[in-house]
């Protein structure tokens, strides 16, 4: 097999485990707070601490995966346009730090409700009080990290439309994407209570782009061309 191609696995691979990653880590972390009572929320959380606990380290994961992505997708794109590629890894090089530092509000809420003994100055009601709000803080800093994964999806989606060895419908789909992932986040921030999920309607490039690395490769041929070209 060729390199490139080894390195089109790889990355293939590496955004698949993203899945699971991602939906632990991210879309399971309003599970214990369905309630509105503050105490009962803080039960929940309490009696899930383990998957809880889990649920954080599977966000932290995200970040760390997202690292190694970036770097294998900069060698299979680069060639394409430098440039684009390089903003494609500064938009993800940003973002990590956000969304690992936003998890220390569920680690916050997560103290809170265990009711750590060197806050004992405050009342365990007091303190539950503050379990949702931490918890509604760390969907905030969801949504500004989502800012940043859906702008590296335009310079990424802007170079495999250019490759000529991937398909152009896939970096069609992935330029959509970054602006389902802009609308929520905004959204989120400008609309009190806003429950909306654009990206699901959007996200078919972020399905399609790791499968088609994984079963077809890249155009061998054509990216050879290309690097040559920008050698």
């Amino acid at each position: 097999m060729h390199s490139i191609n080894k390195t089109a696995r790889v990355a293939a691979l590496l955004y698949l485990l993203l899945v699971p990653l991602g939906f632990f880590g991210i879309d399971m972390i309003a599970l214990p707070t369905g309630s509105e009572d503050v105490a009962t929320t803080a039960n929940e959380i309490m009696a899930s601490e383990s998957m809880f606990r889990l649920s954080i380290v599977s966000a932290l994961l995200v970040q760390l995966v997202n690292i190694f992505l970036v770097l294998v997708l900069y060698r299979l794109l680069k060639p394409v346009n430098r440039n684009m590629a390089l903003m494609m890894v500064l938009f993800i090089m940003l973002v990590v730090p956000i969304a690992m530092l936003n998890e220390l509000n569920r680690i916050a809420a997560l103290l809170l409700a265990s009711g750590v003994d060197y806050m004992g100055a405050f009342s365990t009601e007091q303190l539950q009080a503050l379990v949702p709000f931490f918890i509604e803080l760390n969907q905030y800093g969801i949504a500004i990290a989502g800012i940043f994964w859906g702008l590296w999806l335009f310079p990424m989606g802007y170079l495999i439309f250019r490759s000529g060895y991937l398909p152009r419908i896939i970096g069609i789909l992935l330029m959509i994407a970054c602006f389902g992932y802009l609308i929520d986040s905004f959204a989120k921030i400008l609309i009190a209570g806003y429950e909306g999920d654009v990206v699901m309607f959007t996200f078919w490039g972020e399905i399609l782009l790791p499968l088609w690395l994984l079963i077809k490769g890249v155009n061998v041929e054509q990216w050879e061309k290309r690097a040559l070209e920008s050698a």
